[in-house]
Formats: structure tokens, sequence, C-alpha cells
């Protein structure tokens, strides 16, 4: 009995001390921390139009005189004009699509979001709903639409985020 609990409390410390060690190298690198007085950056979050109302809503809010104050545009997001059309196969299945770019400067060509909206779209006039179907799909999805920018941007896009897929 004294050898089972002595193995068995081996064994635990053994898995505390490997979970610890995987998940330090998992972890990287943590930027320190604020000093306690410090204000925490605020997030950046591209706003898709939809009002200053649901979660996080800091922005479009009125400042302590009674005026708008505008949401603070990250120079680093662009937001694509969205993308209708149907697929190649089934040729009867639309689909609807919002995309932002991040970018790795500030864009200076005023066309660049619509010459990587054209691109897109003609991109997902030839693909099949098959190609697209599950969890595997959308990321191969993902990775061909950042692929594709980052052509057209002259490798100035680093990702792309996905903010609505719908299709009918």
């Amino acid at each position: 009995m004294m050898a089972q609990v002595a193995v068995l409390g081996a064994l635990t410390v053994a898995a505390l001390g490997v979970g610890w060690f995987a998940g330090t190298m998992l972890r990287g690198e943590v930027p320190p921390a604020a000093p306690a007085g410090a204000e925490a950056p605020a997030a950046h979050v591209a706003d898709a139009g939809h009002g200053g109302g649901g979660h996080g809503g800091g922005h479009g809010g009125k400042d302590k005189n009674g005026k708008e104050d505008a949401a603070p545009a990250d120079p680093l997001v662009l937001d694509l004009p969205a993308i209708t059309t149907n697929l190649a196969a089934p040729a009867d299945t639309w689909f609807r699509m919002e995309l932002s770019l991040q970018l790795d400067q500030p864009s200076s060509d005023p066309k660049l979001a619509s010459t990587i909206q054209q691109d897109l779209l003609a991109f997902m006039r030839t693909v099949k709903l098959h190609q697209i179907e599950g969890a595997s799909g959308f990321q191969h999805l993902k990775a061909d639409l950042a692929e594709r920018a980052a052509i057209r941007s002259d490798g100035h896009v680093k990702g792309v985020l996905v903010r609505t897929l719908i299709f009918e």
C-alpha cells in the first residue's frame, strides 16, 4: 500500500513539473505588466459601423460637453467593402463576406482596399462549397484570402479578419 502511495505521489509531482514546463514553453514572452497606477492601453477594434452599443462600447459615445466623439480609427486595420456573390459550385449558393485587413504600416494608397476587394471577389467566384466546409476549410479559406491580399498589397497585409461570413 505504501509503495502505491509513493508511486502515485511521484507521478503527481512529475506531471506537475511537465505541465509547468510545457506551459512556460507554450506561453512564450509576456510583456511586463503596467504599474498599478498606469492606465492600460485601449484595445484597437475596427468598428463595423453598427453604432456604439454592444460589448466594448467605449467608442462613439458623448464626451462631458455633450459632443459626439469619433471612434479612433486604427490605421493598421483596413475595412473592405462587403463581398456578395455566388460560388462556383453550386451556382445557386450565394454568400456575403465582410473582411478587414491587418496592415504592417498605414496605407498610403487610396485604391488599396478596392483593388484587394475586387481580387478577393474574383477569387471567391472560383471557390466551390465543398472546399470551405468545416473548420479546416475555413482555415484554408482564410489562408488563401491572406495570401492573395498580401500579393495585391506588395506584402503589406499581414492578416485577414473575417468579420461576417453568411451563406444562403
